[in-house]
């Protein structure tokens, strides 16, 4: 597809055709997010979570130069727009109402992971800044060559971002809210950052959160089992019916995870009257403690707070993780010492009437989460000595 200087791409359909010590050499080059690991992306595709059964055709592209791969994207053909959480169902009905077709389109991202990372991987030896604008172009070859109408780059690092914008994406941004440890030692050390008003109602909130007879377990390595995984996949199907309708995730997958992946995981469940009623997945990156999924069986007061944020606050600082995603959205995490960041993703449209369209529209998308964040970042509930 593209030769420069001994530099070969080819799209691959399966993880069990990619060697993984190759691919983890690219996606653990900076750092480690587990979420880009051959581990976690071959557990979607060998769970039947993301196949093409589901609207996930892999078409990872594979870089080598000199038979060693120094570059990879985790790539999918899709003929849908769920399960990504940077929306552009707008952007596939304006197509179609003009006679177009926007399926199948190319997603470069994890699927149903709205965490940030790499998604252009690279390894060490490799030039990534000369590498980068090499994968972007790729991408569109590969668009051209599968008939797709766009290539979208969804939760991409801020050099990606850069790069994407200068060889033709559109850029996009949104926003989520992240907590970030300020070399705090203990969990009170952030306590006492904020105002003595907030203090007091996270205080409040977790002691209600505890009522009824109500504790808490913290999971990870060898402690997970099939039993946890059972329990906790009820409460993921329970919370993702009501949310979603259908939840993405099958249950062999968290089977999987736990067997491939059981010290990059930290499971935060809820028991009562010796039976486990919610828990939130976590899983460990070398900065960052990423918050996924949650679900519960009993509705009690404060205790999504307590498993989703403050746990996990708690175990970040004692773990020294400077930050911690909580995923998607949730205005409600800001007073609860998350702050808003952006988020990030970059587009390549084909039809030169959507592209123009969706330029314009994002243009005034980017104004406006600008000045929210700006808003926001008014109302934090740190003490204004300590922002």
């Amino acid at each position: 597809m593209n030769q420069d200087s001994q530099l070969i791409a080819r799209a691959c359909s399966s993880f069990g055709d990619i060697d993984q010590q190759a691919w983890d050499a690219c996606a653990c080059a900076d750092g480690y997010n587990p979420f880009i690991t051959y581990n976690f992306l071959s557990s979607l595709e060998d769970s039947g979570s993301a196949t093409l059964d589901t609207g996930w055709l892999g078409q990872h592209m594979l870089f080598e130069q000199d038979g060693t791969l120094v570059g990879a994207i985790p790539c999918y053909l899709k003929n849908h727009s769920y399960g990504e959480y940077v929306f552009d169902h707008g952007w596939a009905d304006a197509l179609e109402r003009a006679g177009g077709d926007y399926y199948p389109k190319l997603q470069v991202s994890v699927p149903f992971t709205p965490a940030t990372g790499r998604r252009l991987l690279t390894s060490k030896t490799a030039d990534r800044a000369k590498l980068l604008p090499l994968m972007s172009a790729t991408l569109g070859e590969l668009c051209s060559q599968t008939r797709a109408s766009s290539v979208h780059i969804t939760f991409l690092a801020d050099d990606e971002w850069l790069t994407t914008g200068e060889t033709g994406y559109l850029k996009r941004i949104d926003q989520q809210f992240h907590w970030q440890n300020d070399s705090y030692h203990t969990f009170d050390d952030f306590l006492s950052a904020l105002s003595s008003r907030k203090r007091k109602a996270i205080r409040k909130e977790r002691r209600t959160a505890l009522e009824n007879g109500i504790s808490v377990e913290l999971l990870t390595g060898t402690e997970l089992k099939e039993e946890h995984w059972d329990a906790f996949f009820g409460f993921y199907i329970d919370t993702g019916s009501r949310k979603w309708g259908s939840p993405y995730l099958t249950r062999t997958f968290f089977s999987l995870i736990g067997e491939r992946m059981a010290d990059d995981i930290l499971l935060i469940m809820a028991k009562r009257d010796g039976r486990y009623i919610a828990g939130a997945l976590n899983f460990i990156g070398s900065e960052t403690l990423f918050g996924r999924n949650w679900g519960c069986i009993e509705d009690h007061p404060c205790l999504h707070f307590e498993l989703c944020y403050y746990q996990a606050i708690e175990w970040a600082i004692a773990n020294r993780r400077t930050f911690v995603e909580a995923g998607a959205q949730g205005a409600h995490k800001l007073a609860r010492g998350y702050q808003p960041v952006q988020t990030r993703s970059a587009h390549w449209i084909a039809n030169p009437s959507l592209r123009r369209a969706v330029d314009d529209y994002l243009d005034r998308e980017r104004f406006h989460v600008e000045q929210e964040q700006k808003i926001l970042a008014r109302h934090t509930p740190f003490r204004k000595d300590t922002i």
